[in-house]
């Protein structure tokens, strides 16, 4: 189903951004013609509707699984203004990644829709060519720096003219040397949702995660041990393997990990002889140091020879005009909000949070950054006053936000020059497609709400939030936030899902016809405590 057109400026679903694997969901499966029932919108007294509707959110907030919890809900329409249900709309709670669409927001305001991010090879200008003392390679803060791209950077190198080069530095001095935010915990370092921030990182795969490496394990003989190869990190972390072959037909017990405060996968417990192999994202100690290594075996690819070490160093501030040999732009701004906001990227959020304090403030540090994100916040016409920042994934325990501020977001954004690219960046309910669906690919399917609403989702223990935009056929929009702080168990996303259908069928929207959902809109709670993007279930 193509996705609706949003109130104002409308949104470029025509075109996918990246061809990508669709993910494996529950079919819809077809039924014999449904015969057409007339809009809601068009039938009932708009009193009462409204009634109705305002009677069917409480009924829903009543679920089992919000015993004991807080939910700020708030649902406005766009046209007027007019605030149709609010329960708890002012008290602070706990967003999770809600929190990525205020930053995705700020970081248009501040960079530009077509800014990039730039990667430099950098020599000394005498000799510059040839035989070089000193190479640096100096990040910019590229979220979506690849393999591929420090293949062709060095390349570039040796088009350049130098053949071989003593010492290799990688540079990440763009942004400061904090690695992770204060709060964060660290039973969470060793996963790739909780990656070390540095301005020099190379993103793994296509959803371009940075700081990590995938770890495959495959078992052996029984009784022996399991083979553990450590993706693009080998020869950079340390491997610690004490998991064994078990029995045919047994039960998984193994574990991947990274102990905190070393660079060592360590592998423990057992793996069936008959199991699959085992992948896992982890992630690295010092981002720019893989860096380093991954851009020191291109080179050698490349026919540059790297005679000595292999470090972290910043670009000696003596040079007089150093010479750049090779440099890569990354894509524009508005093309990586697609992968941050569809799989809820939190080392994308962080980076572009430095970058927004590098280019006002000429310092790369969240307290810069944050800073500034929240007076471009305010540029744009959110009202700050119930918004505390303390990152910008929501990863933070220290952020707060109330849901009259994020649909004062919702709302706001909607004049920015930016906004359809903003727009475009969030989640579509029910899209299978997870470049287009991203975490709400496999929700609302088969409802009234598939495809025509786009919100961004944030699930972390205890804290769940789901707002965005709701279209009806005739144009009329809806914008909601749901957040849900202190309830037990996993996410009650059943909740969030059936107020977002509720709030479809208001408009008038029905189940895409010929179709039955599999997946209810309600039923119960999320199988999860996290973002799905993080626990790879979507």
């Amino acid at each position: 189903m193509t996705p609706a057109t949003p109130h104002r400026q409308g949104t470029r679903r025509g075109r996918r951004w990246l061809a990508a694997a669709a993910l494996a969901t529950a079919p819809l499966v077809s039924l014999a013609p449904l015969t057409a029932v007339p809009a809601l919108a068009d039938t009932a007294d708009p009193t009462e509707r409204l009634d109705d509707l305002r009677s069917d959110i409480d009924a829903l907030l009543e679920d089992p699984a919000l015993e004991g919890a807080t939910s700020g809900v708030v649902v406005t329409d766009a046209d007027t203004g007019e605030v149709l249900y609010s329960r708890d709309a002012d008290t602070r709670l706990l967003p999770a990644s809600n929190i990525k669409a205020f930053t995705g927001a700020a970081a248009l305001e501040v960079l530009g829709a077509d800014h990039t991010f730039e990667t430099e090879a950098v020599v000394e200008r005498r000799p510059g060519r040839g035989d070089v003392p000193e190479l640096y390679l100096v990040g910019g803060g590229d979220p979506t720096l690849a393999e591929a791209d420090l293949d062709a950077i060095a390349a570039d190198v040796a088009a350049s003219g130098v053949t071989s080069v003593g010492d290799l530095y990688a540079d990440d001095s763009w942004f400061d040397d904090q690695r992770l935010v204060d709060d964060w915990w660290p039973e969470d370092e060793p996963y790739a949702y909780s990656a070390q921030i540095s301005a020099l990182t190379v993103a793994h795969g296509e959803r371009f995660d940075t700081g990590v490496t995938e770890v495959t394990v495959t078992a052996g003989a029984q009784g022996g041990p399991v083979s553990v190869d450590l993706g693009a990190a080998d020869g950079y972390v340390e491997l610690d393997n004490r998991a064994v072959t078990g029995p045919a037909g047994g039960v998984s017990s193994l574990v991947v990990d990274r102990p905190v405060g070393t660079n060592t996968i360590e592998v423990t417990g057992s793996l069936p002889a008959d199991a699959g192999p085992l992948v896992a994202l982890r992630t690295v100690d010092d981002p720019a140091g893989l860096a380093g290594h991954l851009f020191a075996r291109a080179l050698e690819d490349n026919g540059v020879a790297v005679k000595g070490e292999v470090a972290r160093g910043e670009v000696p501030g003596e040079w007089h005009r150093p010479r750049v040999v090779a440099e890569h732009s990354s894509m524009t701004l508005g093309e990586v909000l697609v992968p941050l906001m569809k799989f809820s990227n939190n080392g994308h959020s962080e980076m572009l949070v430095k970058s927004i304090g590098r280019e006002v403030a000429g310092e790369g540090s969240w307290e810069a950054g944050l800073a500034a994100q929240e007076e471009a916040l305010q540029r744009v016409g959110v009202d700050t006053s119930d918004l505390v920042l303390n990152d910008g994934s929501g990863l933070s325990r220290g952020n707060w936000v109330t849901a009259n501020t994020v649909v004062d977001l919702l709302d706001s954004v909607q004049d920015a020059s930016w906004y359809e690219v903003w727009h475009h960046s969030l989640p579509v309910a029910g899209e299978r497609d997870p470049w287009v669906g991203g975490t709400l690919a496999s929700r609302m399917g088969g409802t009234a709400a598939e495809g025509v609403a786009q919100a961004k989702t944030g699930t972390m223990t205890g804290v769940s939030a789901l707002s965005g935009y709701v279209q009806g056929p005739d144009g009329a929009e809806l914008y909601f936030s749901v957040v849900n702080n202190d309830h037990a168990g996993a996410a009650p996303t059943h909740v969030q899902n059936a107020i977002v259908v509720r709030l479809a069928e208001y408009l008038g929207n029905q189940a895409p016809a010929g179709t039955f959902a599999q997946r209810e809109a309600g039923g119960g709670p999320g199988i999860g405590e996290l973002e799905c993007s993080w626990e790879l279930t979507c």
